[in-house]
């Protein structure tokens, strides 16, 4: 691959077009050369190409991967970690490979075994809603937002490159740390939390609920997170949670 990169002469493929990358999509219109999504859901690609939030939007990776310089892998944990060891199969053309998940040691990990054309990068930007969907997305929604970014040993100067002009056209700060420190900063400052409003959530006999207020359903708000988003991520920090 060539030194250096611009965003705006490059093809961007995001992979999963839910609240965080649907929002990612809205957040880079018109800032790079061409845009595509990918979902497994029917009505989710609709709804891209009918607000035009993409220009291309398709279930099957194999028409859209092989033309992309950039790769966002935006799907929950466990998907991203079954995306990433499908790639090789699916392309065998050089382009970077960027994640949004919320934990990144394992997916550092797996990502440090593809091979040498695709060119790896970690990331996860910390903010988020309950509700999820790409009905829900906003491209307002990485604002000020901390992005922390996870090099690999093997990821090129290209690749910092592209996380960087990403992260900023997207009004977001970058911030670099290794995998393991990020997920350990993460179990206390969102996985934990979660776990806690889920215990707090499903401790109240349903005939309470009319007496529950503003504080409950403050501290209670993050249980709201479905059960398939955060699996994978409990799964994957278990240690650092339970310690």
């Amino acid at each position: 691959m060539e030194d250096g990169f611009r965003l705006q002469d490059s093809k961007i493929t995001i992979v999963g077009l839910g609240l965080m990358g649907g929002s990612l999509a809205l957040a880079l219109r018109g800032k790079c050369a061409a845009l595509f999504g990918i979902d497994a859901d029917r009505a989710t690609l609709e709804l891209a190409l009918e607000r035009s939030i993409v220009d291309r939007a398709e279930a099957d990776p194999a028409g859209l991967l092989p033309q992309s310089d950039v790769v966002v892998l935006a799907t929950p944990v466990q998907a991203i970690l079954n995306y990433i060891r499908l790639l090789p199969s699916v392309t065998q053309t050089p382009c970077i490979v960027l994640d949004l998940g919320s934990t990144k040691k394992e997916i550092v990990r797996a990502m440090s075994a593809l091979p040498e054309n695709f060119d790896p990068i970690g990331g996860h930007p910390i903010c988020g809603r309950e509700k999820l969907g790409l009905e829900h997305a906003d491209g307002r929604l990485f604002e000020s937002a901390a992005f922390v970014l996870t090099p690999l040993q093997r990821t090129t100067l290209r690749a910092r490159q592209a996380a960087e002009q990403i992260v900023s056209a997207i009004d977001a700060t970058s911030i670099e740390m290794d995998a393991e420190g990020h997920d350990q900063a993460l179990a206390s400052t969102s996985h934990l939390p979660f776990l806690i409003s889920s215990a707090l959530a499903l401790s109240i006999p349903s005939e309470y609920f009319v007496f529950a207020g503003t504080g409950f359903r403050s501290t209670s708000r993050l249980a709201g997170t479905p059960a398939h988003m955060m699996l994978g991520v409990l799964q994957t920090n278990r240690e650092n949670i339970l310690g």
